[in-house]
């Protein structure tokens, strides 16, 4: 698959509107907006981000499922649902202005994702071999990309049973932590060259052609495997391969239409980061990523911001004041309220200075500022708040 190389479609809401202020309400009031993918490296809030996102769309209107790739479960225990899995669930509590809007959450399950791929496409007796063959159970379980993979076919049949039944017009992604967040876009382009591979074809010979094929070559070859593996080890591995190729033929040009789905212009990521050093170091990369890959970027949201502190004292004043109240014998703790003070202006100058060197490097890109709370967000009221602080609300 070749990516496309022309520059991606920065789009904020239905008007498109120039880099500034992240409109987010606008974005997720567009009909046109059918997408949303939070990413961002781990322990930025990006979970709470997308489940705030998706409920603050529901109750806004919106048909809304929500799918977590993250291994966390904190989005479940917001939500009020025991646990999350591979079926969207209905969240309770949802209180959409016209009662037109609903919200679903899942969580994506690897295995079961992968079974039901090959349930799909193989007819049940070719489906049992292929779960019960143990090359299968590994790849499904725990090889490396897999979860990747599955989250482009989750997110792919989620698009198409809502376009089929109309069950959602939205759905919110949340991807993994870290820079492995955006694997997923590489996850056709990486399973079509293991599938195109030497190896790969070498195992397909004898399925794919007559035995005047099994040229002597391949028979030494064989041969040597068989010795070295086993038998029946080989059989298994060739089975497995055979079953790669005529089942997961559909899930790879799957893959790439969803490839394609995620550059149209119904889809919408946006990076997630803290106003620290290293974490808008991280969504610079995913900025830079997106953009290469033409993927539609919406904008950035600076989540857990240290709030303005009250009044016009600068931090150089306070600590002025506090060393001369210091010297009294009376002004011990109103000259440690001024340190407090002086240290909160510094850390909220410090975090301005990193968001405007962003913008200058990244001047296409609109921002959404979030203040931190006081205490963790657990349940809907405090996704609510949060989604208010994401629409631009002071409370």
């Amino acid at each position: 698959m070749t990516r496309a190389q022309t520059k991606p479609r920065t789009r904020v809401g239905p008007s498109g509107s120039p880099a500034g202020a992240l409109d987010v309400d606008a974005l997720i009031d567009d009909p046109g907006t059918r997408i949303i993918v939070c990413c961002g490296s781990g322990g930025v809030g990006k979970t709470t981000t997308s489940a705030a996102l998706a409920l603050r769309a529901a109750e806004r209107g919106r048909k809304v499922v929500v799918l977590t790739i993250d291994p966390a479960r904190r989005l479940a225990q917001s939500m009020g649902i025991e646990a999350l899995d591979n079926t969207p669930r209905p969240v309770a509590g949802v209180t959409a202005s016209d009662g037109s809007g609903s919200l679903d959450a899942m969580m994506l399950d690897m295995k079961r994702t992968f079974d039901e791929v090959v349930e799909s496409q193989a007819s049940p007796d070719k489906a049992q071999q292929i779960l019960a063959n143990p090359f299968y159970i590994a790849l499904s379980s725990s090889f490396a990309g897999t979860q990747e993979y599955m989250a482009m076919e989750k997110l792919g049949q989620l698009y198409r049973d809502a376009q089929k039944a109309g069950t959602y017009d939205l759905i919110v992604v949340d991807t993994p932590p870290s820079r492995s967040a955006l694997d997923f876009l590489d996850a056709p382009e990486r399973l079509s060259s293991f599938l195109d591979g030497r190896f790969v074809r070498l195992m397909l010979a004898p399925a794919r052609g007559p035995a005047k094929l099994m040229t002597a070559g391949f028979g030494i070859i064989t041969n040597a495997l068989t010795r070295v593996l086993g038998a029946q080890f080989l059989k298994d591995l060739q089975m497995f391969v055979a079953a790669l190729d005529t089942v997961f033929g559909g899930f790879r040009q799957r893959a790439q239409q969803t490839y394609s789905l995620l550059q149209a212009d119904g889809t919408a990521f946006l990076v997630v980061a803290a106003p620290e050093q290293d974490a808008l170091r991280e969504a610079a990369y995913f900025v830079e990523r997106l953009t290469e890959d033409a993927m539609p970027l919406a904008g950035l949201i600076i989540n857990r911001a240290s709030p303005e502190p009250a009044g016009t004292l600068s931090s150089d004043e306070a600590m002025a004041g506090a060393e001369r109240l210091r010297r009294t014998s009376t002004g011990a703790l109103t000259a440690g309220l001024l340190r407090l003070h002086a240290d909160r202006v510094r850390m909220v100058d410090r975090e301005r200075v990193l968001r405007e060197q962003f913008a200058t490097a990244h001047p296409q890109v609109a921002t959404a500022v979030v203040p931190a709370l006081a205490g963790d967000v657990h349940d809907l009221d405090g996704l609510r708040r949060i989604g208010r602080l994401l629409g631009g609300s002071t409370d």
